[in-house]
């Protein structure tokens, strides 16, 4: 993957839009992730137009988020989820239509920088109201099930995928353009040190802990996806601990892979996406959308996302370069 940035050509502007003649611009790296992006926020719009979200149960999902966190956030959300019962028509679809328009505005050129911006405060208020902050104030969080919560990391691809001056320096990878390397770097460290540290919480190293966390999202999915999740569960039995503590060596390492030689960190990312496909694919069922009553795919898709805007870049002369 390039650093995300393209070569320039007669009739193609700087920023990645089309010319004067009408050519467009080709998509680089940047853009492309871009567009993985913009399609979640779309998919997460046509999920919350679900007749489910339309019942009790979409507000009953909203309120128990609030189980087990400190009253300070836990009171909010309870709120939150009683305005949603009372209005549920007005409130979930101008919920959905949001997401939906985020993901057009992503999409859409013109439109990037606002939608990214509006992204944000969306994905934060959306991970305290919609997720109680993905469990991780009170031990509930784990990689398998979702921690730190999907909605959050939407938030930190719209920071690293932040459209950037194209006569700017080169960087090592995609994400470091917008914050730096440095701060690129860390906000790669406390993401996968963060789910190491999760692994190996109480909640994942009891004997069965990993395997009914699984085992429970069989309920619903189609025939060979429920026997990809039981074989897993079977995998998982009785193994708990031992389990949590191989998933949290190998989150470590592709947590302090990034700061190694560019083959190490190569070895880091494709680890990372690797990791992240198994808990989506094992772990999360695609994040339930197959069964119904999902309002994304959780969040093993969009830690591959992450992963790939850290894959090292060749070094193209910024003269040359045009970008998103």
């Amino acid at each position: 993957m390039s650093d995300g940035t393209v070569t320039a050509s007669p009739g193609r502007l700087r920023d990645g839009t089309a010319s004067s003649t009408g050519e467009a611009a080709k998509p680089d790296a940047r853009r492309w992730l871009q567009l993985g992006l913009a399609a979640t926020w779309l998919l997460d719009g046509v999920l919350q137009y679900q007749s489910f979200m339309y019942t009790k149960g979409f507000a009953q999902m909203l309120a128990g988020t609030a189980d087990g966190n400190p009253a300070a956030i836990a009171h909010p959300i309870t709120w939150a989820a009683g305005i949603a019962a009372h209005h549920l028509a007005v409130t979930n679809t101008a919920f959905a239509t949001i997401q939906v328009l985020l993901g057009i505005g992503i999409a859409w050129r013109p439109a990037l920088k606002p939608a990214l911006a509006a992204s944000i405060v969306w994905s934060v208020a959306v991970w305290w109201f919609g997720e109680g902050l993905g469990g991780v104030l009170f031990g509930g969080a784990s990689p398998v099930s979702g921690a730190p919560g999907a909605v959050i990391l939407y938030a930190l691809l719209a920071v690293l995928l932040w459209p950037v001056d194209p006569d700017g320096p080169p960087a090592p990878f995609v994400a470091a353009r917008p914050v730096g390397t440095a701060v690129a770097r860390a906000l790669w460290l406390v993401l996968w040190g963060s789910l190491a540290y999760f692994a190996v919480t109480a909640v994942n190293r009891t004997a069965s802990g990993l395997h009914d966390m699984v085992a429970g999202m069989a309920s619903g999915e189609p025939g060979w996806l429920a026997a990809v999740n039981r074989g897993t569960a079977d995998v998982l039995a009785h193994r708990g601990l031992a389990a949590s503590i191989v998933l949290a060596v190998l989150l470590g390492a592709i947590a302090v892979g990034i700061f190694g030689p560019r083959w190490m960190v190569r070895g880091a990312v494709l680890l990372a996406v690797l990791v992240s496909a198994v808990i989506w694919v094992c772990g999360q069922d695609l994040g339930g959308i197959l069964a119904g009553g999902a309002t994304d795919p959780n969040s093993g898709l969009l830690l591959g996302l992450v992963a790939l805007a850290y894959w090292p870049a060749g070094v193209i002369p910024a003269s040359e370069r045009i970008t998103s």
